[in-house]
């Protein structure tokens, strides 16, 4: 069978998981706002409630179809890239769902709660020098690939164009059309930069005026997974730092508070680079006047953070 007869089947018998990609809810904030100025809108985008549980559901569908569409992945050949978790549990997931065998590179320090879930989709783990991050998941990825590129399909989301334009195309669009076109200020944390650089894009171009503000944890040494500190990681190739209307920084530590006044305040149990998301979103609030519109991205669920002690500290 052809690809294009299985998805008119898959289309006939109702779809699969994958066609719920997307699509997420814009949900206000209400209670953590409470010093906020009156006038000034908190908005998050629920990419938790993507089929695979994160905001990476939708750049690793792009590049796998992407892979497909110009015959780079084939049945006999192995999904490979480096990952801190998020995205490798997406390209698992659409593995499973699309019949791929799957190989990911990430540090060993990852959390349980992750390793535990691309096992259960199938995958094969490569763990990988802790103290090298994701940097030394993305050097191990690529010398397997280059030892036997025949064998792997490597999608390498740090460089890789169908990544940021997922959110071009998918994440850009949805924040515009769900904020009714009244948005003045899009946040986002920097990983491989493709939720940042493709929305930024695409909101730049409905308004050229909504400012968009990058995010990044303060210091190399840190605890916000996916995140990266870019004077000191390999800079992703798709990312463009002259797109930020402005740089801001997050410490760990209150990126994990705020993660637990989502959950306390708001019933929102995410993770920590959505805490430092809405953190910085907060105080960046503080500085606006009324009618400003502030939209942020919720990037993956708290439940990937279980064995973290942080959960049992108090505010």
């Amino acid at each position: 069978m052809t690809q294009a007869v299985l998805e008119k089947a898959e289309a006939r018998e109702g779809g699969s998981v994958l066609d719920q990609i997307g699509n997420t809810p814009l949900l206000r904030l209400r209670r953590v706002v409470r010093d906020v100025a009156c006038g000034v809108e908190v908005y998050v985008k629920a990419e938790h409630l993507n089929p695979g549980g994160s905001v990476k559901d939708r750049a690793a569908l792009a590049m796998i179809l992407d892979g497909e569409r110009r015959g780079l992945l084939t049945p006999d050949r192995i999904i490979l890239d480096a990952t801190s978790g998020n995205t490798g549990i997406a390209y698992a997931m659409i593995g499973a769902a699309r019949g791929y065998r799957v190989a990911l590179c990430l540090p060993k320090n990852a959390s349980p709660e992750r390793k535990r879930m691309l096992r259960a989709y199938g995958a094969e783990l490569i763990e990988t020098d802790p103290l090298e991050g994701t940097d030394g998941a993305q050097r191990r990825a690529r010398a397997l690939y280059e030892s036997a590129p025949q064998r792997f399909f490597y999608p390498d989301q740090y460089n890789n164009p169908a990544n940021w334009r997922a959110h071009y195309d998918g994440t850009g669009v949805e924040i515009w059309q769900q904020t009714e076109g009244r948005i003045t200020h899009f946040l986002a944390g920097l990983g491989t930069s493709g939720t940042f650089v493709g929305t930024t894009r695409r909101l730049k171009e409905f308004n050229p005026r909504i400012q968009c503000v990058s995010m990044q944890p303060d210091s190399p040494l840190h605890g916000l997974e996916g995140m990266k500190h870019m004077p000191t990681a390999i800079v992703p190739g798709i990312y463009d730092p002259q797109l930020a209307d402005q740089n801001v920084e997050v410490s760990t530590e209150d990126a994990q508070r705020m993660a637990r006044r989502l959950a306390r305040e708001e019933g929102l149990f995410v993770g920590i680079s959505s805490g430092a998301n809405v953190f910085a979103a907060l105080r960046l609030a503080r500085e606006l006047p009324a009618g400003s519109v502030i939209v942020t991205i919720l990037c993956d669920g708290g439940e990937r953070y279980m064995s973290e002690e942080f959960w049992n500290e108090e505010d």
